[in-house]
């Protein structure tokens, strides 16, 4: 069976950018994207733009949209973020039956791993990003929830056949008691959930010009303000507590952090080891996939999750990071 994306032909891009009044050269650059598609598309006399096709089916125009309006809120309050180009006051538009958005050309390279310098200048990024996160809710698109990231992730891979049978016991043994852990600690941790990135690694907050700048809010919803924390820390629990106290130091000159939210790291990064294995599992049927993850599937890749939820569990017995 074929799938949506198989439509999208770079004549089909060129068509849809130029369908907004843009003259393009005729250049078009598949950039490296698997949820959506992204392409480079360069405009005559002018620089390129960044062309977004939306997954079908995956977000609602209304949570399009409030993605949309969250980064010209960031924007507005002068938060350095790459935010969708409007026309005629609107940012999301269609063409041939896929929808997309248009974006200026903003390069840069990811911080590096321990440097407390950047972690002191991304705590006060974040910072600016949750003060304005907080200021209201989002009304279309989800929480992070145990359930859905975790409970609904899990149903997901045992439903679809896609862990090896013989090692389907020892994932789905790990994988429940490691959900029912979350549960109790999302369930006994108090926590504000606020406007956020969502899907904060460091690739996602680029340094340019010697600033950073905030990129793809595709996967911007509820949470906690540590789910955009947690990523950028690295290393053993000493290292770790050393970058925590930068970052912090940066954030909270522009947002309070409540710091119970701390015990809730090893909890995330659970959920997003189990989502993301999901997150392969619920796309395999697109072309893309197969050839850029071979390796899902094998019992290979299954063992070593075995191991690493394994290990996870066990870190939930850990004292949490602290704030000194």
């Amino acid at each position: 069976m074929s799938h949506p994306f198989d439509s999208l032909t770079p004549d089909l891009v060129l068509d849809a950018v130029e369908s907004l009044g843009y003259l393009s050269d005729a250049r078009v650059l598949a950039l490296n994207s698997y949820e959506n598609r992204v392409y480079q598309v360069g405009i005559e006399d002018e620089q390129p733009l960044i062309a977004k096709f939306y997954r079908p089916q995956r977000w609602s125009d209304a949570a399009i949209r409030e993605e949309h309006a969250f980064s010209l809120e960031l924007a507005d309050c002068e938060v350095p973020v790459v935010a969708p180009l409007a026309r005629d006051g609107e940012t999301l538009f269609e063409h041939a039956g896929f929808r997309f958005a248009l974006f200026p050309r903003r390069g840069g390279r990811a911080p590096e791993p321990g440097n407390l310098d950047q972690l002191y200048r991304l705590g006060g990024l974040l910072g600016r990003l949750h003060a304005v996160g907080a200021s209201r809710p989002f009304e279309h698109r989800e929480e992070l929830t145990v359930a859905n990231f975790g409970h609904d992730s899990l149903a997901t891979l045992l439903d679809g056949g896609f862990i090896p049978k013989s090692l389907l016991p020892a994932y789905e043994s790990v994988a429940r008691d490691l959900l029912a852990r979350l549960d109790a600690l999302f369930g006994s941790t108090s926590y504000r959930t606020i406007r956020i990135h969502g899907d904060c690694h460091p690739g996602n907050l680029l340094c340019r010009d010697d600033a950073f700048h905030i990129v793809d809010l595709d996967d911007c919803r509820m949470g906690p303000a540590v789910q955009d924390l947690w990523m950028m820390l690295a290393g053993d629990r000493q290292e770790r507590l050393g970058q925590l106290a930068e970052l912090m130091d940066g954030y909270q000159e522009f947002h309070d952090f409540d710091p119970r939210q701390l015990a809730l790291i090893e909890g995330l990064r659970a959920l997003r080891l189990i989502h993301y294995s999901a997150w392969l599992a619920r796309r395999w049927d697109d072309p893309a996939f197969p050839p850029s993850f071979p390796w899902f599937g094998s019992e290979r890749y299954w063992g070593e999750q075995i191991l690493t939820l394994r290990e996870q569990r066990a870190a939930l017995d850990e004292e949490p990071l602290r704030l000194f």
